[in-house]
């Protein structure tokens, strides 16, 4: 408030008149009012940016124990232990060899004489003046006037009841093979032309001829170089001759996959090392200090639900399986563990509880003792499954933490909202306050300066 000298009391001595004129920016006082109190607002929304940031990273570890049991579920499944034979070659590009069951164990000699392959002719070609057609081995094939010897080979390959495929040199001779490899009589591959479209190169037809070979010293032969009667339960497939000696088939007796084992074992190993390092991260990652620019990080610091969860799953790694026998009762026993110390200490990997697999222990186990390893992995992949589903399944400590965090977001929601809401009508009535006030300024200034002029009459005036 300030105050203006308009007059006096007496001849000589001045009067003065409060006049009111605020000046003050009722803006930035509302604003500084309204700060004040939106601080409980700002305080519920830190509250619930920090509920949504632990809600996302629970929801992101939850997902990894899930798909977590679903690989260690896989242990379980009667297939992975199923025995099998396998079949090697010594030369697998002159002779190859697969194997379905019952094939006899041991090693097989094969020699590879002559490759089985299918009789060709050869044949010039001119475009007919007219319309032709050229029958083989008693299919006919019509051609129209002009037609290319191309025509004709997609006309015959596109058959399916042909005996032979067609195809066109770069010389445009057309050649012609049996579908099927074997020996053929003196007659084989059969052509009629009337048209003359087909003209037959002297010297150029081929017999078809059956695959010739040994097996340990036995001879034999094929109308297909796919031999399947030479070695019970085992098919050859000849692809070369064995000019520098014989090639060996080892058949070995029926066992469990080592390969299939390890990759599934590898595959674990691979998401269980990925889980643990997400939730060591998160108990590991300190909440920022007062004044950061950010809330959400950290929110799971030192996590007793977490550290519980990580302990447990730690502790089936290497807690030996009551019941079994004390050579294959935990999955150390088949080299999978947290792997050597070095120099006395432990890597960081080891300390936070990752992962390793040491393959030559496994596949020793696998060799020596298949069915303790699948009773070993069968009931540890149960203990594990327990273990995780307790945590990250409907129902389980991490799922409950998840929805009770929803439920605690949604109703800070509900409060900040209506906060905010109270936060606006309490902005308008400050807003009319003052806009009331400065109305009553407006209007006691006028009144002040005309006090002030008729004051100024007064004293022109003498009186």
């Amino acid at each position: 408030m300030s105050t203006l000298s308009v007059g006096s009391t007496g001849a000589n001595s001045p009067i003065t008149v409060s006049g009111l004129a605020s000046g003050l920016d009722t803006s930035t006082i509302i604003s500084a009012l309204l700060a004040a109190e939106r601080e409980p607002i700002t305080r519920l929304t830190t509250q619930q940016e920090k509920l949504q940031s632990q809600q996302q990273q629970i929801q992101g570890i939850q997902t990894s124990l899930q798909q977590l049991e679903f690989a260690v579920s896989e242990f379980g499944l009667p297939g992975l232990f199923e025995t099998a034979q396998t079949v090697t070659s010594s030369e697998p590009l002159r002779v190859s060899a697969t194997t379905s069951s019952g094939a006899g164990v041991g090693g097989y000699e094969v020699e590879v004489k002559q490759l089985a392959n299918s009789a060709q002719r050869t044949y010039a070609f001119t475009a007919p003046a007219a319309e032709d057609t050229v029958t083989i081995d008693g299919r006919g094939y019509t051609l129209k006037a002009g037609a290319s010897a191309k025509e004709l080979a997609t006309k015959i390959n596109s058959d399916s009841s042909a005996t032979v495929y067609a195809a066109v040199l770069g010389s445009g001779e057309l050649v012609l093979s049996n579908r099927a490899t074997g020996a053929t009589a003196s007659e084989f591959i059969k052509v009629s032309d009337p048209g003359g479209a087909l003209t037959e190169k002297a010297g150029t037809a081929k017999e078809g001829k059956n695959a010739e070979f040994s097996v340990d010293g036995v001879a034999g032969t094929s109308t297909s170089n796919t031999v399947t009667n030479a070695v019970a339960g085992v098919t050859l497939n000849l692809a070369g001759l064995t000019s520098t000696g014989p090639v060996t088939i080892d058949v070995q007796a029926p066992a469990v996959s080592v390969s299939s084992v390890e990759a599934k074992v590898q595959a674990f190993v691979t998401l269980y090392n990925s889980t643990v390092e997400a939730i060591q991260k998160q108990l590991t990652t300190k909440p920022p200090t007062a004044g950061a620019s950010t809330s959400a990080t950290g929110s799971l610091f030192g996590d007793p639900d977490l550290s519980s969860l990580l302990s447990r799953m730690r502790q089936t790694m290497y807690e030996p399986i009551a019941g079994l026998a004390a050579e294959m009762s935990s999955p150390y026993d088949i080299g999978l563990g947290t792997g050597v110390a070095t120099g006395g200490t432990s890597s960081q990997a080891a300390i936070e509880g990752q992962l390793k697999l040491e393959p030559t222990k496994l596949a020793g186990a696998l060799q020596t003792n298949p069915e303790g390893v699948k009773l070993m992995l069968r009931h540890w992949s149960q203990g594990l499954q327990g273990t995780i589903r307790a945590a990250a399944e409907p129902g389980g400590t991490l799922d409950a933490r998840v929805t009770g965090d929803g439920t605690e977001i949604t109703e800070l929601k509900t409060r900040i909202t209506t906060m905010n809401e109270m936060l606006a009508v309490r902005q308008k009535a400050l807003v009319a306050t003052y806009a009331a006030l400065e109305g009553v300024i407006s209007k006691n200034s006028a009144q002040s300066s005309w006090l002030v002029g008729q004051t100024e009459q007064l004293n022109k005036s003498g009186l």
